[in-house]
């Protein structure tokens, strides 16, 4: 296997709903997180957070206040507020910051019907009143915007992902 990118490692437990941060074998960040309300998979279409291990493939967002919407992976212009949500309620609230995933192993969440970069899988912000360790999103990992924030600036592209379930 190749050297890390990175000294930093996180680890998403689906089953705890947690996300922890590792640089050299110490947890420098740990948080409450909500991954998919289908449970694990990898196939495209399923909904469903993948597992694995997966890198960073690139941050988004940087500089945006928080509560920025993104659509496509692009800032709307929008800024989230309780009474867009009324407005909009079918809409997945990506917010804040986003952390794309690439998925490491072929096969099983790289290339071809599973992977994740292909399937706009993240770690990105949601609404803070959305409660955290309850699976709830559509298959990306969603954190309040404050940790988010915090995770962002600590992790580079380039860190690795492990995700359990």
């Amino acid at each position: 296997m190749a050297a890390p990118l990175s000294d930093y490692r996180i680890t998403v437990d689906v089953a705890t709903q947690t996300l922890q941060v590792e640089r050299r074998g110490d947890i420098v960040f740990s948080t409450p997180i909500a991954t998919a309300s289908n449970g694990v998979g990898e196939h495209n279409g399923s909904e469903c957070t993948p597992r694995g291990w997966h890198v960073i493939r690139a941050k988004i967002g940087g500089g945006c206040v928080a509560n920025t919407v993104f659509r496509g992976r692009r800032a709307t212009g929008e800024i989230y507020t309780p009474a867009l949500r009324q407005q909009l309620p079918e809409r997945d609230w990506i917010l804040t910051r986003i952390l794309w995933l690439s998925g490491l192993e072929p096969g099983f969440n790289r290339l071809h019907k599973v992977d994740t970069l292909r399937r706009y899988i993240y770690i990105h912000g949601c609404p803070d009143e959305d409660v955290m360790g309850v699976p709830s999103s559509h298959g990306c990992i969603k954190m309040h915007n404050a940790e988010l924030i915090a995770l962002f600036d600590l992790v580079p592209v380039g860190t690795r992902v492990l995700i359990t379930g």
